[in-house]
């Protein structure tokens, strides 16, 4: 067998890896009130949604789904998009119950809606939770409410909080995301803003950089010179550095590149991406990883809102590709993937797919004090994780 013939071919030993992971569902509402200028996600502005016949296509989907992956104990479902807290009640509580007859659940199953401030209301959120929902994680963004505008959001920061007094209030489990390395933001008015972000977080704080991706509005008003007073790098990983200090000190270190959490209250859903697991995916644009005997398999969905749902109702799958992913590229996307968890990855695991790791560059790495191995893992250091990218270029062989 040539070289090439036995990266792409598959291992039988394989065949139950994702289970280090863990199975997940993920569901995707493509729908928003309004369209964020720094958003890149598969989110589309509508003035009328057919709720019953997107519930019926997901049913579908999630039945077709569940006939290929059968008896998987189900970790985790996250309601992601666009905007989910737009959802019905009742549309939420089908796609649940649609789950629920498709795969046994964990009995500590994590089922995830992401809320925008400007959609929330008591007896929405009480609806959630009584239809399964048992954690929020809310689009916050920013506790300033000049920046809320500059970000194109809808809510204020009074609006924010109290959508938080409410979610806490219906759910254990609260997170939410701020973005830093805003226009003309300094690192003072930064600390002063994410103390009082994790004075108000229940159990999970995701704080993520702002980046300025193509095909955005914030890209295109970048491309013409707008945009002033963005953070140079040096100042943006000052930044960086000060949540990691500051969201230590309040009990929520890092467990991920931009995620927080108190001891327990780490994301599942994102674990099971992380930890290369599998998900099953539905909805426009969605992608999922499905492990199927040896096999790996990458699923892209149909990514307009209403070819997907042509499709789901005249074909029976919503998905517009199916690709057998070869073992160098189950490698390369566990190396990517695991290296951001701050446990790092599994070696073993990452050998088993055929890869191999350098070891000169390991050794160069850990003289450097950017990575470490600790109990067959391999990980970055506190002082690797904020140039991760770069450690990833020496171990991507």
């Amino acid at each position: 067998m040539t070289a090439i013939a036995a990266a792409l071919a598959p291992d039988p030993t394989l065949a139950d890896d994702w289970r280090a992971g863990g199975f997940a569902l993920y569901v995707h509402w493509p729908f928003c009130a309004a369209k964020c200028p720094y958003c890149d996600f598969n989110s589309h502005v509508a003035t009328t949604i057919d709720q019953s016949r997107w519930l019926a296509a997901y049913r579908a989907e999630i039945a077709r789904l569940g006939c290929e992956t059968p008896g998987r104990v189900l970790n985790s479902i996250f309601l992601g998009g666009g905007t989910p807290s737009l959802m019905a009640p009742e549309t939420v509580a089908g796609v649940v119950e649609a789950a629920r007859a498709a795969w046994p659940f964990a009995n500590d199953v994590e089922i995830t809606l992401e809320a925008n401030p400007t959609s929330v209301e008591t007896g929405r959120f009480r609806a959630y939770a009584e239809a399964g929902v048992n954690r929020v994680s809310m689009g916050v963004q920013a506790l300033n409410d000049d920046d809320l505008r500059r970000l194109g959001r809808m809510h204020s920061v009074a609006e924010a909080r109290a959508a938080f007094d409410i979610a806490r209030g219906c759910f254990a489990r609260v997170s939410f995301d701020l973005i830093y390395a805003r226009q003309d933001q300094d690192r003072a008015h930064w600390r002063r803003e994410l103390t009082e972000a994790l004075s108000m977080a229940v159990d999970h704080l995701s704080a993520y950089q702002l980046t300025i991706e193509p095909g955005t509005a914030f890209g295109a008003r970048h491309a013409k010179g707008g945009l002033r007073g963005l953070p140079d790098d040096d100042l943006s990983a000052d930044m960086y550095l000060d949540t990691q200090e500051i969201c230590a000190a309040a009990g929520m270190p890092a467990y991920e590149i931009s995620n927080h959490a108190r001891p327990g209250a780490e994301s599942r859903h994102n674990l099971v991406y992380w930890r290369q697991g599998d998900w099953a995916a539905v909805g426009p644009g969605a992608h999922g990883r499905l492990t199927l005997g040896p096999d790996r398999w990458a699923t892209e969905a149909h990514r307009a809102p209403e070819a997907w749902l042509a499709a789901v109702e005249a074909q029976g799958n919503g998905d517009l590709a199916r690709e057998l992913l070869p073992l160098t590229d189950r490698a390369l996307e566990y190396l990517l993937m695991s290296m951001r968890l701050v446990e790092g990855m599994e070696i073993d695991r990452y050998l088993a797919h055929g890869a191999r790791l350098p070891d000169a560059r390991v050794a160069d790495l850990a003289v450097l004090g950017l990575v470490e191995r600790r109990g067959g893992r391999l990980a970055a250091t506190r002082d690797g994780r904020p140039v991760l990218n770069a450690i990833l270029r020496e171990l991507a062989d």
